[in-house]
């Protein structure tokens, strides 16, 4: 926080604070108003969130995006301790789902094409991992019980239909990244839970505040890659070719 605005009260100049997607007063970030593509920003006094001494600034930024995505789709989910959770998807979001699912105690699942994600998956906390190269990740969820929750973080329209059989008994599918391709789903998806599926919209300072706090509390940390600012170009291209593991910052001080 380099300066106020007038009659601005709720901040002190040298605080950290961050913004998310939401800017407050109806704003998006980077699209209704300027983003952090920049050394500086002007932002609402309501749409900041507080950066705990804990946690690097380069770490904040995705805990605040992704992070916060994925935290609490998780909370207010149905899945409660114990349960089990599957997420779909090992990328700039589910990496971090399945460290918030460890977390918070659920019985976690992790799901992605080929081996090669395996080992790093474990580390972060995953008690099992589906190879969908290798096996049906429905299938495989229902001889595991049936997942509580499915965390859909992959883009991926006929993946995320297919993921709804491998829900268990008033399951719960959570979208939470998706391309504009129809689901192919029946209405015989819904009769055999009953299941839910839908997706999620959050983002407010509140919230994004709540997954940095549990981030710190329990450690949970992103995968990034570091760019200077005026290499925002090259990071913004190797983000969109999915080429980043997991997540890119920029930083104006390197």
């Amino acid at each position: 926080m380099e300066e106020l605005g007038t009659g601005s009260t709720k901040w002190k100049i040298g605080q950290r604070v961050g913004i998310g997607w939401h800017g407050g007063h109806n704003h998006v970030t980077g699209l209704t108003m300027d983003g952090g593509y920049a050394e500086y920003m002007v932002a609402f006094e309501d749409g900041l969130t507080s950066i705990p001494n804990e946690v690097s600034s380069k770490d904040a930024a995705p805990l605040m995006c992704a992070g916060e995505t994925t935290f609490s789709a998780l909370r207010n989910s149905k899945a409660r301790p114990g349960d089990l959770v599957a997420i779909s998807g090992i990328g700039e979001l589910g990496h971090l789902a399945v460290q918030y699912a460890k977390k918070a105690g659920f019985q976690t699942v992790a799901i992605s094409r080929g081996g090669d994600k395996e080992k790093l998956v474990r580390e972060l906390g995953a008690h099992y991992y589906i190879d969908s190269e290798k096996e049906d990740p429905a299938q495989a969820l229902k001889v595991l019980g049936g997942a509580k929750v499915i965390l859909a973080t992959a883009p991926n329209a006929k993946v995320i239909s297919s993921l709804i059989n491998g829900l268990g008994t008033d399951g719960e599918l959570i979208i939470v990244a998706g391309s504009g391709e129809p689901l192919e789903l029946s209405a015989m998806d819904f009769l055999k839970g009953p299941n839910t599926v839908r997706g999620t919209f959050t983002g407010q300072s509140k919230e994004i505040e709540a997954a940095v706090r549990f981030s710190v509390l329990t450690d949970v940390r992103p995968m990034i890659e570091v760019f200077p600012l005026e290499r925002a170009s090259e990071a913004y291209d190797k983000m969109m070719s999915a080429k980043t593991r997991f997540r890119a910052v920029l930083s104006i001080s390197e």
